[in-house]
This record gives structure tokens, C-alpha cells and sequence, in this order.
């Protein structure tokens, strides 16, 4: 008898996060990071409802517009996820 493989198949990797993409944070991933201890106790709401735009991204940060009159911030991109 041939063995049949039982492994599950492997999980999709999410798409990367592209200049343009419409992105909003992961707040748990977010709350337990070092930006979040260094930055105000409470983080706004708008960051986690986004959706902001991805303008520019370096390494492992990225920089996020919000359609508010905010500055932009650079997060680290596994705290951002697609918006929608």
C-alpha cells in the first residue's frame, strides 16, 4: 500500500503590503510592541478602523498617511494589515 500524505496543506502567506495599500493596525499586535509603550497610554481610534495610506515603505516600517489633519507615522509593517 502506497502512503498517502497527511500533512496539511501549507497556509497562504498574506499578500505584502504594497506603497498605495490601504492599511489600518493590528491592535494586538500593536498594543504589546515597544512603539506602543513609547508613544500616549491610549492610541487613537481612527488608527484601528482605518483606513490610512501606505505612502512609503522601508525595510520593516512603513509610513502611514490617515485622512485626517494628522502627521504621518512610521509603524512597523507586522503591526499593519490590509484595510477591506
Amino acid at each position: 500500500m502506497a502512503e498517502t500524505d497527511t500533512k496539511a496543506p501549507a497556509k497562504a502567506k498574506p499578500a505584502a503590503l504594497r506603497k498605495g495599500a490601504l492599511v489600518k493596525v493590528n491592535r494586538a499586535a500593536y498594543s504589546a510592541s515597544l512603539e506602543a509603550s513609547a508613544s500616549d497610554s491610549t492610541a487613537p481610534d481612527y488608527i484601528f478602523e482605518g483606513p490610512g495610506e501606505l505612502l512609503l515603505v522601508k525595510g520593516d516600517y512603513g509610513q502611514v498617511r490617515w485622512n485626517r489633519p494628522v502627521p504621518d507615522v512610521w509603524l512597523r509593517m507586522d503591526q499593519l494589515e490590509s484595510c477591506g
